[in-house]
């Protein structure tokens, strides 16, 4: 018997929030990042990694527990955590391999001791991804709430810590042309970051939603048939019967009956308006 999968909990904070919208912006981060990669100043970085997937994920506390950089701004803060054996590709690309050397493209991180020079390369690649996920972020919001700066050149290196239990967290993952190896890297936004996200995607949740007719009250909404009785008369069968074409009915027409259904509602006045007949003055039945 297949297992089923585990069930979904709800997160009473999050009840009214877009949650159900974050891959819209996973993808817009996936584009936004592989435009990044490809300028001419990051590419002696990144070389031919691709960005191949971009998930939404909370931390539970199981995660792997690597170095994070932190990264901060008037408008919050960005954790950023790279996969070792990613930042060492990049600095094996950035300074020493030689283009299409795809023996040395594979690298074990077993074997390189930890220098300055990667410790460096990792602040300066965490602080231009973390600039392209502000960028994105910003560029989501409506005018009225753009207002902390989120550009790229505010966000500092800050002190360090570990993303604490329940931290939203972005997941990249990226392929190597070269060697075909995965590898991946983590934003950890804190509470001030991820509110402007989802207020970002409060734009995209309105706009699937069809325009609503302002409602007025039950009694002018509500459509009802009435229907005008203006005469009725009385005669003995025998009389029907003997009707002729041409012969006429004398009847005095008085207040017509106005019924709802078979239910007499009014009684209202016969008058003639521009060749028709209208009826007028409403008065109660009793």
């Amino acid at each position: 018997m297949k297992p089923s999968a585990p069930h979904q909990v709800l997160d009473p904070s999050l009840l009214g929030r877009p949650v159900h919208l974050l891959h819209l912006f996973a993808d817009q981060l996936r584009e936004d990042l592989t435009q990044s990669m490809r300028l001419n100043m990051n590419r002696r970085y990144w070389g031919g990694f691709q960005v191949e997937e971009v998930e939404f994920s909370r931390l539970d506390g199981t995660e792997r527990t690597g170095r994070w950089l932190n990264f901060a701004a008037p408008a919050g803060t960005i954790a950023f955590s790279l996969e070792r054996k990613v930042l060492l590709s990049v600095l094996n690309f950035r300074y020493g391999r030689n283009k299409g050397d795809t023996a040395s493209a594979a690298v074990d991180e077993a074997t390189v001791r930890v220098t300055a020079t990667e410790e460096r390369l990792a602040v300066v690649l965490g602080q231009q991804l973390a600039g392209t996920l502000a960028g994105r972020i910003e560029l989501n919001l409506p005018v009225s709430d753009k207002l902390a700066p989120l550009a790229s050149e505010e966000f500092k290196p800050a002190a360090a810590n570990h993303p604490p239990k329940g931290t939203w967290v972005i997941c990249v993952t990226l392929s190597d042309a070269d060697s075909g190896s995965p590898g991946r890297f983590w934003f950890a936004l804190d509470k001030n970051l991820m509110a402007s996200v989802l207020r970002g995607l409060l734009r995209e949740r309105d706009q699937g939603k069809k325009p609503m007719r302002s409602a007025g009250p039950l009694a002018q909404r509500l459509q009802v048939s009435l229907s005008g009785r203006l005469v009725s008369k009385e005669v003995p069968l025998g009389s029907l019967f003997d009707l002729q074409v041409g012969d006429i009915i004398p009847v005095s027409l008085h207040r017509a009956d106005v019924l709802l259904e078979e239910s007499r509602l009014f009684t209202a006045a016969v008058s003639e308006h521009k060749g028709k007949l209208c009826l007028t003055s409403f008065e109660d039945a009793e």
